[in-house]
């Protein structure tokens, strides 16, 4: 069985969103294209995606358009199985005449059933209420941080303020031009 992996962009005070729910806070001024190799080779383990609904909404209004040539993780991307955990979403298209399978029901309890049936890696992104339920049930088994050399103040965590403690061990840090940071943690489920 492959391992759920939580990948967030968070800024240097630890916010995965701004005060509004925006993100604009790595946009513009983050250039991660340096980090490419290292977000390529990750993928190489992923057999699937898993969004929320907002970040599945995000994610299908930029990537089924992204230029593969210029933004090589746009291939996997595309070409990977792509889940929602969704109540409300009536479908979920991506790009031309594909589509992604939605979830129904409770958020952890789909991701276990996925993750039973999924050759590799779940990959999540953003996807902030689901993470924040899985992070609560134990079920993550990686968490990386891209960090952007910003200070936003206030904002939104890329964690529930109710997890209580938890150990993490550091599997491998880089630093990148621009100043943007990579932390890898196995968590001690």
């Amino acid at each position: 069985m492959g391992r759920i992996i939580v990948e967030q962009i968070v800024s240097a005070d630890g916010y995965a969103a701004e005060e509004d729910g925006g993100i604009g806070f790595f946009h513009p001024g983050s250039d991660f294209s340096d980090t490419e190799p290292d977000q390529m080779r990750m993928m190489s383990t992923v057999g699937a995606i898993v969004f929320g609904a907002t970040t599945y909404r995000m994610f299908a209004d930029y990537w089924p358009k992204a230029d593969a040539k210029v933004e090589r993780v746009a291939g996997p991307i595309n070409a990977l199985p792509k889940f929602v955990v969704s109540s409300a979403l009536p479908a979920a298209p991506w790009g031309d005449g594909g589509a992604v399978e939605i979830l129904r029901g409770d958020g952890v309890e789909a991701v276990r059933a996925l993750r039973a049936r999924i050759a590799g890696d779940l990959i999540l992104w953003g996807s902030l209420t689901l993470c924040d339920a899985l992070l609560r049930a134990g079920e993550v088994d990686v968490l990386r941080l891209r960090v952007v050399p910003v200070l936003i103040g206030r904002g939104r965590s890329f964690t529930p303020g109710d997890l209580g403690q938890r150990r993490l061990s550091l599997v491998q840090a880089r630093s990148f031009a621009g100043g943007i940071a990579v932390l890898e943690y196995a968590t001690d489920r």
